[in-house]
């Protein structure tokens, strides 16, 4: 299984561009820029407030308070920003982010994603799932195909939608 997901993250980050703004979905999306090709740097945003996000921390450099979307540890890179949610919202949806990298319950023939409730759960919401889906340039979706034997590329979702047609197909 491991294996499989550095296989998506690494066909994943062949899809960007020196200089992309990029937004990682939390799970196998932070493990794209480990498979970037040399010579191509990426301005990572996290939607939770900041531009900027480094490489994950070592033990020493853990600080709680510079967090991912996901409430990982994280690092900020020289020249990144902090900021409140407004202004990370006014960046997604103003169209500045070139790409979103997310994880998905459902993605079907058609481009449509399913990725904010699990049937069954209480979930507080989709999150910034549905502003990335419309207000990125690109949408990809960075997820195994399968979860316990179910099929997560299907014809047709069967999931309440985040986005119709809004993912990019390889």
């Amino acid at each position: 299984m491991e294996n499989a997901k550095k296989f998506i993250a690494a066909r994943v980050a062949k899809e960007l561009k020196d200089g992309d703004v990029v937004n990682l979905g939390i799970g196998l999306p932070t493990m794209v820029p480990a498979f970037l090709e040399p010579g191509v740097s990426l301005i990572l945003q996290s939607e939770n407030g900041f531009v900027g996000m480094g490489n994950p921390p070592s033990e020493e450099e853990v600080d709680m308070d510079i967090v991912n979307a996901g409430g990982q540890p994280s690092t900020i890179s020289p020249g990144g920003a902090f900021f409140d949610s407004t202004m990370s919202f006014l960046i997604i949806r103003g169209g500045h982010v070139d790409a979103t990298i997310l994880g998905a319950l459902q993605v079907d023939e058609k481009g449509n994603i399913a990725n904010w409730i699990i049937p069954g759960k209480k979930v507080p919401g989709m999150g910034g799932a549905m502003d990335l889906v419309v207000g990125a340039k690109k949408v990809i979706v960075a997820m195994e195909h399968t979860n316990k034997g179910k099929h997560k590329i299907l014809e047709e979702c069967t999931l309440p939608l985040t986005a119709r047609a809004a993912v990019i197909l390889l």
